[in-house]
């Protein structure tokens, strides 16, 4: 028992270091593009504030650790933890290599899905609880967008009625303001994301029986916040270059902005207790931002392989995980 929990939590871990690592480019690709703050600098404060955010919140890890399935009646539930594991780790570790900013959260819950149909039959997946997060999942990104692209129009229109058109002081204003605005969407970004490698330890721990609540224990918060902060500090390059360069070009209005908007998408999501993904919410805010700026200059073709991979994200994983999961556990039985 002692031998699976280890498991479990290992490569819950491995799979909160690698999403710190692919999805450092969310929080910082704008400021490094805009030169608000220097890489090296950037990926620091980032991995200290993903760390700050991790710890404060866990109702996005009950969500995770119970909406899909419950973890306290299903059959094979430590093999189908270590299958969506496994998943989500080689899933994101093909994104990350082709530079493709794609969705950790996604490919878990997908994955998640997948392992328990192959596990437990699809009549143990709660459906209507799997339905939830997908439509937030679907939802936020458009809703970023939008929303992105009100707050760029609203910024705009109030720096042309102040009279202030100097580009050169905007530019340094936007610039120091990115400071905050970058600072307070590592620690959204904390918030959300680490508390998915956390449901998943709390499923493999009820599970196991080593409790009966899906409550966070302390010592998960702090092992799952110091892999997504190392993770972070390992930096996501090539993913940072597809985010501020391969969209559009990031000036610091709408890189501001887009941080801004990103943050308060984020927020209002954990405050639901729901996992989103902080990839898309933040490529979408600085698509919209970055169509109010210049509509014709964002690189709609980078976008459209973006939005492709989201599509396709959530049923490779299922197949994916439903596949390993028959392979690991059927077949060596």
């Amino acid at each position: 028992m002692l031998t699976l929990l280890i498991i479990i939590v290992a490569l819950a871990l491995l799979f909160d270091f690698i999403n710190g690592f692919h999805d450092t480019a969310n929080a910082i690709a704008t400021s490094i593009s805009t030169k608000a703050l220097s890489p090296k600098f950037a990926i620091f404060y980032a991995a200290t504030l993903n760390f700050v955010g991790a710890i404060y919140s866990s109702e996005v890890a009950k969500t995770v650790g119970g909406k899909v399935a419950n973890p306290a009646t299903i059959d094979n539930g430590v093999q189908i933890v270590i299958a969506a594991l496994i998943t989500a780790i080689i899933w994101n570790l093909i994104t990350w290599y082709y530079a493709i900013p794609s969705s950790s959260s996604h490919t878990l819950i997908g994955a998640l899905a997948g392992a328990v149909i192959a596990g437990a039959g699809a009549s143990s997946v709660n459906w209507s609880g799997f339905k939830e997060i997908i439509i937030i999942l679907v939802a936020s990104p458009i809703v970023a967008f939008l929303t992105g692209f009100i707050i760029m129009w609203i910024i705009r229109q109030l720096i042309f009625a102040s009279g202030n058109h100097s580009r050169s002081k905007l530019n340094r204003m936007f610039r120091f303001f990115q400071i905050f605005s970058a600072g307070l969407l590592s620690l959204s970004h904390g918030g959300n994301d680490a508390q998915k490698a956390m449901g998943i330890i709390v499923f493999g721990m009820v599970t196991l029986g080593y409790q009966t609540t899906l409550d966070v224990p302390l010592w998960v918060k702090l092992c799952a916040a110091t892999a997504m902060g190392l993770g972070t500090s390992i930096g996501g390059w090539k993913i940072i270059k597809t985010m501020s360069k391969k969209l559009i070009k990031i000036e610091p209005i709408n890189g501001f902005a887009s941080d801004l908007n990103s943050s308060i998408v984020i927020q209002v999501s954990t405050a639901m207790g729901m996992p989103l993904s902080t990839t898309h919410v933040i490529s979408s805010s600085i698509i919209g931002t970055g169509a109010v700026m210049r509509f014709y200059d964002v690189k709609w073709a980078t976008v459209t392989k973006m939005v492709m991979t989201w599509i396709i994200t959530i049923p490779i994983s299922m197949v994916l995980s439903f596949l390993i999961y028959k392979i690991v556990f059927h077949l060596t039985t």
